[in-house]
């Protein structure tokens, strides 16, 4: 689930959610937004059993998906586009 949230001046709080379901370890949400890096916005798990992470983003197209421990990649349905690239946000 992503959830989306616009802020003073043309920035966005995105926060990216995956369901308690969601393989066991450590999980990054990676994409052009932060290099592609993993680790940089690691998802925390939550009361609810969700694991949850927020970023702001200036208006613009970015690509993402969920990377896993073990190298697993997910995507996210509730993308505005999902593709053999992953996901696509739109701001």
């Amino acid at each position: 689930m992503i959830k989306r949230n616009k802020l003073f001046g043309n920035q966005t709080r995105v926060t990216f959610s995956l369901p308690r379901d969601t393989p066991a370890g450590a999980v990054s949400v990676v994409g052009c937004f932060n290099g592609w890096e993993p680790g940089r916005h690691e998802l925390v798990p939550r009361r609810d059993g969700t694991r949850t992470v927020t970023v702001r983003l200036a208006p613009g197209e970015y690509r993402f998906r969920y990377l896993a421990t073990g190298g697993v990649w997910l995507d996210d349905e509730a993308a505005d586009q999902v593709d053999e690239a992953g996901g696509l946000l739109r701001l």
